[in-house]
């Protein structure tokens, strides 16, 4: 990897030039973040989507990142472009639309039990009674978290996306707008804090480690002795809270 004053000298010719041989020089300078970020996502894709394919996917978001990256706006750049290659990732997925409807239909039907009981009994619902509520047995249930895990991975980032807008904040150039959203974000920000802090402690637990610490599945599953199907559960019912606490924020 360059140093600093190389890739700052970098920079500096292809935003004069805008010259191709720079762009695959930066490229492959940043390469080692596509494939960072596609390891982490390709645990939940499984054997669906190879991880060649994810590279390829995040590497068009590496390339956008490249043409609209300003160094003057004083951002890092990794932290600007795992932003567009998580997207990039996340859209070209969504295009391929291989997860089968019955398996949206079973998430929405998760989380509209979740959260009408949750309102009915005045705090979160434990696992016995969102199966009892659908009709199912616990070992079914548990299945179901694992099958809509990918669900709610991909949905969590177009949640994050769609309401928190950290890019918007990061490169907006209408400092008016700045003020106002720096509230916003800091509120979302507050609540999410606490519901994170609310949730169950294995749940928690795989949250911090898995968006915080940035571990993956395999390696959280080492840490807290059980099964990456069992962590995959965890995920999911917790990433279920989280939405439906921000959403009901976000509504009211």
């Amino acid at each position: 990897m360059s140093s600093w004053d190389e890739q700052c000298s970098m920079w500096k010719d292809y935003a004069a030039t805008k010259e191709l041989i720079i762009r695959d020089k930066l490229i492959l300078e940043y390469l080692h973040l596509v494939k960072y970020i596609a390891g982490r996502m390709n645990i939940y894709f499984g054997s669906n989507i190879e991880y060649d394919d994810l590279v390829s996917f995040g590497v068009f978001g590496l390339i956008d990142a490249i043409d609209k990256f300003d160094i003057n706006k004083g951002v890092k750049f990794e932290t600007y472009a795992s932003l567009r290659i998580r997207g990039s990732i996340i859209d070209s997925v969504r295009e391929l639309d291989w997860i089968p409807r019955s398996l949206r239909q079973k998430n929405k039907e998760l989380e509209k039990v979740y959260s009408d009981l949750e309102l009915q009994e005045g705090r979160p619902p434990t696992d016995e009674e969102i199966a009892d509520r659908m009709n199912i047995s616990i070992q079914e249930y548990n299945k179901m978290l694992s099958e809509v895990n990918l669900v709610n991975l991909v949905s969590l980032d177009e949640f994050i996306e769609q309401n928190i807008q950290i890019e918007r904040e990061m490169i907006s150039d209408n400092s008016e707008d700045l003020p106002e959203h720096s509230l916003e974000l800091s509120e979302l920000k507050d609540i999410l804090g606490n519901t994170i802090d609310k949730l169950p402690q294995k749940e928690k637990l795989v949250i911090s480690l898995y968006y915080f610490e940035e571990l993956t599945l395999k390696e959280i599953s080492v840490i807290m002795k059980v099964s990456e199907s069992r962590i995959s559960q965890l995920h999911t019912k917790a990433v279920i809270r989280l939405k439906d606490k921000m959403n009901k924020y976000l509504k009211s």
